[in-house]
């Protein structure tokens, strides 16, 4: 099944360099996978990981992905 993943900021790094070409890479992943198992897949540390948003809406990781989610993670940042 396809999904959108966006890896902002300094996580944009841990996405193969085809999928950070095009804004909203489309993966294909399978029945089942949820949020930090696709993570994982891409080896994103999770204590950089701030904010997790699937199709809008705060997450937790443990949600199971389903056909065309949008998957957002942000890692914690600074600025002012």
């Amino acid at each position: 099944m396809l999904i959108e993943i966006n890896l902002y900021a300094s996580l944009a790094a841990f996405l193969p360099r085809a999928e950070r070409v095009t804004a909203g890479p489309m993966l294909d992943v399978d029945e089942g996978t949820t949020i930090l198992e696709l993570l994982r897949r891409f080896q994103v540390p999770m204590e950089q990981v701030k904010m997790i948003f699937l199709n809008g809406v705060h997450a937790t990781g443990e949600e199971v992905l389903h056909e065309r989610d949008r998957v957002g993670v942000f890692p914690a940042v600074a600025g002012g």
